[in-house]
């Protein structure tokens, strides 16, 4: 773009977000010059993989000069960061930040950073299942939805900044109140995070052999289980107000379900089916959301030697690169079924391309 409004970019913390965001602003916004701060290790993989034009051996070196101010740390890391960083703020610098709780985050930056600037708080979501610079990709907003959280006292031109750098990333800017934000997350990415855990818990723990019985839709029904605690402890923190309100509202919900089913209650229990299957048609099948999308595939291959190199092989071919391989069932004589999966859905429609061509049966799961 040719009208960019910020001539130098600092991204504090280049890891997967901070050096994806950088990277795609180097690559798209045009006449702005992308300045990284991070550890020595980090900064230089970050240069060497041509994601920031400079290296700054300081936050105060960083910002200097900067008119638009990127805080990528973790959320406990970016409320201690703005007090130091608070005296090297140029005057009519735009600061923003990319954490998953909004309301801690402006409160924070209300209170220390000085007048003369303008802290516009946002949350891309993106991400990925490995962190670092390694995985940074300026392709990761691609779709995406970018949220930002102007207050009542945000000037509009910050706004319309933030838009420019939101739009050069690929993402799709979308405006709610830090208070708004902090209740949808904790309902659609926070709440379930939750339940996955304790769904995992509850069938480990009730019987000796469900585990084995709860491959297939158990199995990506509770896939987000998988994610680390450390990357939650904080959001569990700082979003404790929303998360327990979501809880709340749940709990109500599922006792409502137990009502039903101990009543033999159908009709109410087809009617929620029914409109579970509405709100869920209603998703936007093509942009990125809260949580990391699942792109598998399943390919029926007869039962034969060399069967899973048959597969691959076309793939390698294509370069399409296989995140990972599930045998789903396989009977003697017959055949069996892999699935696939993909870390993208343009790869997974290449993968059904190649496979289909190669006189395969895939579908997509």
């Amino acid at each position: 773009m040719t009208d960019f409004p910020f001539g130098r970019c600092a991204v504090l913390g280049t890891g997967l977000i901070g050096g994806s965001l950088a990277g795609a602003l180097r690559q798209h916004a045009s006449g702005c010059t992308v300045v990284g701060f991070d550890r020595s290790h980090v900064l230089e993989r970050a240069e060497e993989r041509g994601l920031i034009d400079e290296k700054a051996a300081s936050m105060g070196a960083a910002v200097d000069g900067a008119d638009l101010v990127v805080l990528a740390f973790p959320p406990a890391k970016i409320a201690s960061a703005m007090e130091p960083l608070a005296p090297h703020l140029n005057e009519g610098a735009v600061v923003t930040d990319v954490a998953s709780v909004k309301q801690a985050v402006v409160d924070q930056a209300q209170e220390v950073l000085p007048e003369h600037v303008t802290f516009l708080g946002g949350h891309p979501m993106a991400g990925a299942e490995t962190a670092g610079v390694d995985a940074a990709d300026p392709i990761l907003f691609e779709n995406a939805a970018y949220v930002l959280t102007p207050i009542d006292e945000t000037p509009s031109e910050a706004v319309e900044g933030m838009h420019a750098v939101v739009e050069a990333v690929g993402a799709t800017p979308v405006t709610l109140t830090p208070e708004a934000h902090d209740r949808i997350v904790a309902r659609v990415s926070h709440l379930p995070q939750l339940l996955a855990v304790t769904l995992v818990q509850h069938a480990a723990e009730s019987d000796d052999d469900a585990l084995a019985l709860a491959a297939g839709g158990f199995r990506d029904l509770t896939r987000i289980a998988e994610s680390p605690f450390d990357l939650w402890r904080e959001i569990f923190v700082g979003n404790q107000g929303s998360i327990l309100d979501a809880l709340a509202d749940f709990t109500r919900r599922l006792q409502r379900v137990q009502r039903q089913v101990a009543m033999g209650d159908m009709e109410a229990l087809e009617d929620d089916f029914a409109a579970a299957q509405d709100a869920r048609a209603r998703l936007p099948e093509e942009a990125a959301g809260l949580m990391q999308s699942v792109h598998d595939c399943t390919v029926r291959v007869p039962d034969e030697a060399g069967a899973l190199h048959a597969i691959s092989k076309p793939l390698a071919e294509a370069k399409v690169s296989v995140r990972n391989i599930e045998l789903l069932r396989v009977r003697d004589g017959t055949g069996g079924t892999f699935r696939l999966s993909f870390r993208s859905r343009e790869a997974l429609h290449t993968a059904l391309d190649v496979l289909n061509a190669a006189g395969f049966d895939a579908q997509a799961a």
